[in-house]
């Protein structure tokens, strides 16, 4: 007797990884919109009268509405609504929050009615930072939205299969998008007279293209949806319920996977709002090549997390490399906050970059693939979306202590910047030391969460593919 079986469109391993591709390119998109500033911290600062505090809110701005509870709301959506339908609606809020940045800090807003209106409150905002922020709040709702989507879309494709190769890629290939931002941002400003209009108007319109290619992945998972025979657009087999939030508050893993998460990633992203200007400041170089410098930490993160993606998948030891990433990351700022500012060295500085960007990868790449193991699957869409809203805390606040750390610790630079004067730096010893810091408590919810891997058997540390 013959038993024939259906195979399924992600048994292809062809249409499976066009499908990434299509998402991560979302992604991609996405993380260059988020950091296209971070190289032009001093253009902004003369262009439109931007001071560190304020370039600091603007870096909160992208987290405070998810802050508040969007998050929480984009899981429950995502749980919900499904894949298809999360994914348009966030890549919609993304490009809708590109578009009202870029007329934030565009030409037209200057002198305008709604300038005049937003410059008569808050004084010490300028109008252009003021609508940036909001745009940038709009923008992400949506950017955290499509990162716990495709988390849960990738986990839906690649089940059973290579899920930490493939996050490991899909990050990649975000990161890349990084790498390509920190390029392209510094060349685009100064191609005429120099401006942070043009880099912002590019990115807006890469958004558009991302929203493209989502809406092409819908219709190859529609079709994977028929094949699985869901009656409802990709509702889940047992129903979700509000009060599952609970479930996951109530489990001690979960909330040390998200302590850990929030730690390691309040002082890498802030992080990379202030570090073109960190080695601008400690190098005493140009922004445009200490630009140069720091776009290798991206891509070196994009290198080696498909490697370390499909080393979890056949190997594991995922909890080892969250405390592996910890102790490189703490290694790096410190050599930051103590060593960059005495002995100058570009080639020192070239290092830590490839040091953290190797820290970088082994934690997303361990840390994303564990939560299946320690949710249910039903709710998996809500346990991203609270790891992500707890994340986003402190994405949201460090910018800001960062931000009114260096104002504090450098009193008159940035009236001096302004004013024009020569050989002027930001001193960056105490926001390298504030990062450091969350790199130590993170190795400490690191050894914990092995040693509660050890004991309660999560399986953590062993492979996603089983064998038969």
């Amino acid at each position: 007797m013959t038993e024939v079986l259906q195979k399924k469109l992600n048994d292809s391993a062809a249409v499976r990884w066009t499908a990434l591709i299509l998402i991560a390119l979302t992604m991609f998109f996405g993380y260059m919109f988020v950091d296209l500033m971070s190289p032009l911290q001093s253009l902004i600062e003369v262009e439109r009268d931007w001071t560190p505090d304020v370039f600091g809110k603007y870096g909160s701005s992208e987290f405070i509405l998810n802050v508040w509870g969007f998050l929480i709301l984009a899981g429950i959506i995502l749980d919900k609504m499904g894949v298809r339908f999360t994914g348009m609606l966030s890549a919609s809020l993304m490009l809708a929050g590109a578009c009202i940045k870029y007329y934030g800090i565009s030409s037209s807003m200057i002198g305008s009615g709604l300038d005049q209106w937003l410059n008569s409150w808050w004084t010490t905002m300028p109008s252009s930072a003021k609508l940036a922020c909001l745009g940038f709040m709009i923008f992400g709702c949506g950017m955290e939205m499509a990162g716990i989507t495709v988390s849960k879309a990738i986990a839906k494709w690649f089940k059973g299969k290579e899920m930490a190769l493939a996050m490991g890629l899909e990050m990649a290939i975000a990161r890349v998008g990084v790498f390509a931002v920190f390029s392209l941002s510094p060349w685009l400003a100064n191609l005429g007279t120099p401006t942070v209009v043009r880099p912002v108007a590019f990115c807006t319109l890469l958004l558009l293209i991302g929203w493209v290619t989502f809406a092409v992945f819908c219709i190859l998972d529609r079709k994977l949806d028929r094949q699985l025979g869901d009656i409802k657009d990709e509702g889940p087999s047992e129903e979700f319920k509000a009060s599952d939030i609970g479930k996951i508050f109530s489990s001690k893993v979960f909330w040390i996977v998200a302590a850990l998460c929030v730690l390691y990633y309040s002082a890498i992203f802030p992080f990379q709002r202030f570090a073109t200007n960190m080695l601008e400041s400690n190098l005493g170089v140009s922004a445009a090549t200490a630009a140069n410098i720091f776009r290798w930490f991206p891509m070196g993160a994009a290198a080696i997390t498909p490697l370390l993606g499909n080393f979890l998948d056949r190997r594991g030891k995922g909890a080892t490399m969250l405390i592996f990433g910890a102790l490189l990351m703490i290694v790096c700022h410190m050599t930051f906050a103590l060593v960059l500012p005495v002995c100058k060295s570009t080639a020192l500085a070239y290092l830590a970059i490839v040091i953290l960007g190797i820290s970088f990868s082994l934690v997303p790449a361990a840390l994303w693939p564990s939560v299946p193991k320690i949710v249910e699957e039903r709710y998996l869409g809500s346990a991203y979306s609270l790891i992500f809203w707890i994340q986003n805390i402190g994405l949201c606040l460090f910018p800001l202590i960062i931000g009114l750390a260096l104002t504090a610790c450098n009193p008159g630079v940035a009236e001096a910047i302004r004013a024009g004067e020569e050989g002027v730096a930001y001193n960056y010893t105490v926001p390298m030391l504030i990062f450091s810091a969350c790199g130590g408590a993170a190795l400490l919810f690191g050894l914990w969460l092995k040693h509660e891997d050890k004991v309660h058997g999560y399986g953590l540390e062993e492979p996603n593919i089983k064998q038969e």
